[in-house]
């Protein structure tokens, strides 16, 4: 399948959709391995919540890199369109308990996190190999990138400007 849009169009969507949000606790759908070292790191965490906002940036970006090496897929040529899904499936799954898609608008995200039809990875990109948030991308999409792997250092790069 073929993508007519440029990744900074799809990537100013996602940042639009990125800035609303709804709050709301539900199950949380991925669940992170943690090591002691992380649970230290977890239990001397900040007032503000900082802490779980980047232990759940790490937590869907090890996921994301499993699950593009699992599913055959890549990630977009242009870093920063990672960078940003990963980031809103990070604080999606902060607020909502869930990694739901954050390139979608809802009328009730508390609603949709709790259906599990856009939760990451969505049934479509399970189904079809469809992912409209540009997240895992198949060999033959125009913006397939070769890197099934994205760094911390690169998501704090093309995030920084959103936290």
């Amino acid at each position: 399948m073929r993508t007519s849009s440029s990744p900074s169009r799809l990537l100013s969507g996602c940042r639009r959709t990125l800035s609303s949000s709804s709050r709301g606790r539900f199950s949380v759908k991925i669940r992170a391995e943690t090591t002691s070292s992380e649970s230290a790191t977890t239990s001397s965490s900040q007032e503000d919540g900082s802490a779980v906002v980047s232990k759940n940036l790490e937590v869907m970006r090890k996921f994301s890199e499993q699950y593009a090496k699992r599913s055959g897929t890549y990630f977009c040529m242009d870093k920063s369109v990672t960078a940003v899904v990963i980031q809103g499936l990070a604080e999606h799954k902060d607020e909502l308990g869930a990694p739901l898609c954050p390139c979608r608008h809802y009328d009730d995200k508390a609603l949709e996190a709790e259906q599990g039809f856009w939760n990451c990875p969505c049934v479509p990109m399970r189904e079809r190999k469809e992912c409209h948030c540009m997240l895992f991308l198949t060999e033959d999409n125009d913006f397939a990138g070769d890197e099934q792997t994205i760094t911390t250092e690169e998501l704090d790069e093309f995030t920084e400007g959103m936290k």
